[in-house]
């Protein structure tokens, strides 16, 4: 049998909001493995999907840029040791010129843009450069480079969380104050809520049978008849992708109208055709 501890208890309590005891008869069944014992609650009906465990630890910024014409964009997160540097403005000058020469080179991979050069000098100098200035441990944690007929983005919370939205356009001006203001709303979105896919053809088919699974036992929980529990089950399925998937929530702004109903208001309006293709989404430490 497992020992299980007061932390473990604690810790499964954080990520879900269930009840000291609840959580302590889950890891019990568990044998104290934390995901089963979230899948356990989840079952009674005691926990939502769960939050990550592991909170950020990591300081520093999160910094997007997109290229003057809009086609390309890249995020990147610069870390360092306290907060009190990861707010100044010296140091995000820093993480900006980063994405500079992330969305100059599109580099394949870390190495690469390490070894690209932006004013004259490599990423990898400016990095040192920057531990030199500010006086701390610096390093660049990740990033992300993507293209597409428009690009939009959105930083939250002076640098927290950062967000590239792509876009397929057809008969639109994406340089227009209407389509810039549509797409920062979209990565805003995207910000605040989290999703986990553009669309539901993009979620991973191993969550979509993980998340049946649970529902399918929650329907059982019920004791309704076979037919019934199978409506309940996809019924909760259909909900799940509502909420986790970008263009089917609702929009935060107007939760009257979905994302794609926004989308399609504003492509209507601007005369063609607008579709969200994909996001990235950076939270600093994650």
């Amino acid at each position: 049998m497992a020992n299980i501890t007061a932390a473990m208890v604690k810790e499964l309590r954080e990520m879900t909001g269930a009840g000291m005891m609840e959580c302590k008869k889950a890891l019990v069944e568990a044998e104290g493995d934390m995901d089963k014992a979230v899948d356990v609650l989840r079952t009674r009906g005691l926990a939502a999907v769960a939050k990550k465990a592991g909170r950020a630890t990591n300081e520093g910024t999160v910094m997007a840029l997109v290229s003057e014409d809009g086609t390309t964009g890249a995020l990147v997160e610069l870390n360092c040791e306290t907060d009190f540097v990861g707010m100044n403005e010296k140091f995000k000058a820093y993480a900006e010129k980063i994405a500079r020469a992330a969305v100059a080179a599109k580099p394949a991979d870390m190495d690469a843009l390490k070894a690209a050069e932006v004013d004259g000098e490599t990423v990898e100098a400016v990095v040192t450069d920057c531990i030199h200035v500010m006086g701390e441990n610096t390093q660049l944690a990740r990033f992300a480079v993507v293209e597409a007929g428009a690009v939009s983005s959105y930083i939250h919370m002076g640098g927290k969380i950062g967000v590239l939205v792509s876009f397929d356009v057809e008969g639109i001006d994406i340089a227009s104050d209407e389509f810039a203001h549509y797409g920062r709303d979209v990565a805003m979105q995207v910000a605040a809520v989290a999703p986990i896919a553009a669309n539901r053809d993009q979620v991973d088919p191993a969550v979509v049978e993980h998340e049946m699974g649970i529902y399918k036992a929650q329907a059982a929980e019920s004791g309704k008849p076979e037919a019934i529990q199978e409506k309940m089950a996809t019924g909760r399925l259909e909900k799940f992708f509502k909420e986790q998937c970008l263009t089917e929530q609702a929009f935060v702004k107007n939760p009257d109208q979905t994302i794609n109903q926004y989308t399609d208001e504003v492509a209507k309006k601007l005369g063609g055709s607008i579709k969200v293709v994909d996001f990235k989404r950076f939270a600093l430490g994650e």
